[in-house]
């Protein structure tokens, strides 16, 4: 059967204005054969949010944003976005725009809830700005700077006292001691300078007095030793003192023969009538020496002693 020219051209037509609505609908980011909910949310400032931003769940592109107007006269503003039947959520879930980087623009994501009624199609849900980048960063730096503008102003004033304190007078006196300083530290080098030339002249004799100084602390170590032995000497002498002063005290106690001696006249009397008899004793060997020293060749018989008168 062959069609006419007329229906080849009406069925052309038609197929022109499907693919057209379709490809209008696919670069307004509305799929035509994806069955999709539409939701909506109010915001106070929609960030730079447009016409086909994604919408995301968890990162992932669920669908876009359809329609930015003000809502209800004010300056409030209406944002209508749609989201495919495939993910299902509570009517208390938050749409939530948000920076997707640091150059990515905006982006509008479902902040999904569960277990409670579930969101249908037409339903506005609850509206939120995550911060940005740029206002993490002015958060930040808002304290810092207030703290530099407060440093900058104390330096200042710091600045304007030291200026105050150094007046011309106080400036001059200050080169004049870093002047007087600077010929101090010359003189100490030439003085260093004197000294080093000193010590290598007077090398040897340098030695000799070190020298001199070791052999006296070896002396002084003899000595010490030398100080040890008459330390025992002394201990010694400390102990014959001790036994000295035990035996007079014995003595004085009247205890032992020479406290006897000391104490006692009978054994001076004794002692007198021996001396006594030894001096007669003696007398009479000097007056009879026959009577107590006699040789005999042939015996004879010893005289009986008769006493002198």
């Amino acid at each position: 059967m062959k069609l006419s020219y007329e229906i080849k051209t009406g069925v052309l037509v038609l197929t022109g204005i499907i693919l057209f609505i379709i490809g209008f609908s696919y670069l307004k980011s509305n799929d035509v054969f994806i069955k999709d909910r539409v939701f909506y949310a109010v915001y106070e400032d929609v960030e730079g949010v447009s016409k086909g931003t994604p919408v995301t769940i968890s990162g992932f592109n669920v669908g876009s944003v359809q329609d930015i107007k003000f809502f209800n006269n004010s300056s409030k503003l209406l944002l209508k976005f749609r989201v495919e039947n495939d993910f299902n959520f509570s009517n208390q879930s938050t749409a939530q725009i948000y920076e997707t980087g640091l150059i990515g623009g905006k982006a509008l994501a479902v902040i999904p809830k569960y277990g409670n009624e579930i969101a249908k199609s037409g339903d506005t849900l609850n509206s939120s700005i995550a911060p940005g980048l740029t206002e993490l960063v002015n958060d930040k730096l808002s304290p810092l700077q207030e703290k530099i503008e407060s440093m900058v102003v104390s330096a200042d004033s710091v600045l304007i006292s030291l200026n105050s304190v150094l007046n011309t007078q106080a400036k001059d006196q200050i080169q004049s001691t870093i002047t007087n300083f600077s010929s101090t530290v010359t003189d100490l080098k030439n003085s260093a300078g004197t000294l080093d030339e000193m010590i290598s002249m007077n090398k040897n004799k340098i030695n000799n007095i070190i020298t001199n100084v070791n052999k006296s602390s070896n002396e002084l170590s003899d000595l010490s030793n030398s100080f040890s032995d008459l330390t025992v000497i002394i201990e010694n002498l400390s102990e014959s003192s001790n036994s000295i002063e035990n035996i007079v005290n014995e003595i004085s106690s009247g205890n032992g023969s020479l406290g006897n001696l000391i104490y006692d006249d009978n054994l001076i009397k004794s002692l007198n009538a021996a001396s006594s008899n030894i001096n007669l004793l003696i007398e009479d060997l000097r007056l009879n020496p026959k009577r107590y020293v006699h040789f005999s060749l042939f015996g004879k018989k010893n005289k009986d002693y008769i006493k002198e008168k």
